[in-house]
């Protein structure tokens, strides 16, 4: 599967629109994941792995190219793993949807208490 890329055709958009392209992209399995997990800095493949839950070394791997080709990620002369300043741009407009889904997930886990202590 080729790395979504704006201006070619990707998922929801034959046009490749950017939007659309960079949710092709950060939709695919651990994708997000893996940008999420360098936010701190760089990361060998291992340690990378590890953070990442040990996930299977073929998909890091597979995910590791996408976003080394999208220019999210690249390969430091340590032979470690970080984020572009294009990643860390991608890491800080996600911030926002990452505060606003632990408000979501806070107001859903109140609604369940509500409708549990209504049903009591």
């Amino acid at each position: 599967m080729a790395t979504p890329t704006p201006g070619q055709p990707v998922r929801g958009s034959a046009k490749g629109r950017p939007l659309m392209a960079a949710l092709d992209l950060f939709g695919r399995r651990w994708s997000l994941r893996i940008v999420w997990e360098l936010k701190e800095g760089a990361l060998g493949f291992r340690s990378l792995q590890q953070q990442c839950d040990n996930m299977s070394s073929s998909v890091l791997r597979q995910r590791l190219l996408e976003l080394v080709e999208a220019c999210l990620v690249e390969q430091t002369p340590e032979g470690q793993y970080a984020l572009t300043a294009l990643g860390e741009e991608a890491h800080r407009a996600l911030r926002p949807l990452a505060c606003w889904s632990e408000g979501w997930a806070a107001e859903l886990s109140e609604r369940s208490r509500a409708t549990g202590q209504e049903s009591s």
